[in-house]
């Protein structure tokens, strides 16, 4: 595992840790301090060298920042590590296929641990509205109160990367992985500020449909909250409740040790996380400085 941050701490870590079908090797951090006291929590080794680190596993567990993860991804590719990696895969279009060309290149699998896609019942309700047709628009929001106005701040705060990129490019690949299986890939975007960090996303699909997706990660506390509402000729189905974060990164783990005994590509892979910075960015390229 790469990270040592509080989402290593109450999720990457654990769940490597519970893991049945794998073992949980060794932990590299920026801060070797951080990185040797996790270490010592699970009783495993802490690597001063991530390319040691590659050398010695067969799978690389990211809980980094995204422009952080991106290039060591790219090397633990080349090392030959399949690639459990965290959103966004990147910040950049560029960076974001340069990890998923890697993967191919160097024949590893990839799954992009995107919560809503591996935690239950959600990944099964999205299976199911997938495989439904005539749906006409969606709405989602993601409303998080990382940095509230009126409260104190979450564990996640003191991250540089989400002060500056906020609620689009933190949560929004949640919404947009929802979002993409069910109504198609997105075909035109158009993105507007709010108050806060908050980014408004219309979004036209390749089945014809249109989704909104709201987000910020600036939510005053009352107002926080998780929800995705779809509306066709079949009805009106809403997203469900979800718990247990560190069973649905197991359940990534999983996918992504099939993907690497079977040869077959995991839809939830590098390629996909690829497509989503690509979203992002061509949202944020539109909304004022």
């Amino acid at each position: 595992m790469l990270g040592t941050g509080p989402w290593a701490h109450r999720t990457h870590a654990p769940a490597l840790a519970a893991h049945t079908g794998s073992e949980f090797a060794g932990v590299w951090g920026r801060r070797p301090e951080a990185a040797a006291e996790l270490a010592q929590e699970y009783g495993v080794k802490v690597y001063e060298d991530p390319d040691e680190l590659f050398a010695d596993c067969d799978v690389a567990a990211f809980a980094l920042p995204p422009d952080v993860q991106a290039p060591l991804a790219v090397r633990a590719a080349a090392a030959g590590c399949h690639l459990l990696l965290d959103k966004p895969v990147a910040t950049t279009p560029q960076d974001a296929r340069a990890v998923a060309d890697a993967a191919d290149r160097h024949g590893v699998a990839s799954v992009v641990f995107l919560t809503l896609r591996f935690a239950e019942p959600t990944a099964g309700w999205v299976a199911e509205q997938a495989a439904r047709t005539g749906w006409f628009t969606a709405a989602a929001h993601w409303l998080g109160a990382v940095f509230p106005p009126d409260g104190t701040p979450s564990a996640y705060a003191d991250s540089p990367w989400r002060k500056a990129k906020g609620g689009l490019w933190d949560v929004g690949p949640h919404a947009l992985s929802v979002l993409i299986p069910i109504l198609g890939d997105v075909t035109e975007v158009s993105a507007t500020r709010g108050p806060s960090d908050v980014v408004q996303l219309a979004l036209r699909h390749a089945s014809g449909a249109a989704s909104a997706a709201v987000l910020s990660l600036g939510a005053p506390r009352a107002a926080a909250g998780v929800g995705l509402e779809l509306r066709g000729t079949e009805g009106v189905h809403a997203l469900p409740g979800w718990s247990d974060v560190p069973g649905a990164y197991g359940r990534a783990l999983d996918a992504l040790l099939t993907a690497a005994r079977t040869g077959v590509p995991d839809p939830r892979g590098a390629d996909f996380g690829a497509r989503l910075t690509e979203i992002l960015a061509q949202a944020e390229a539109q909304l004022p400085v």
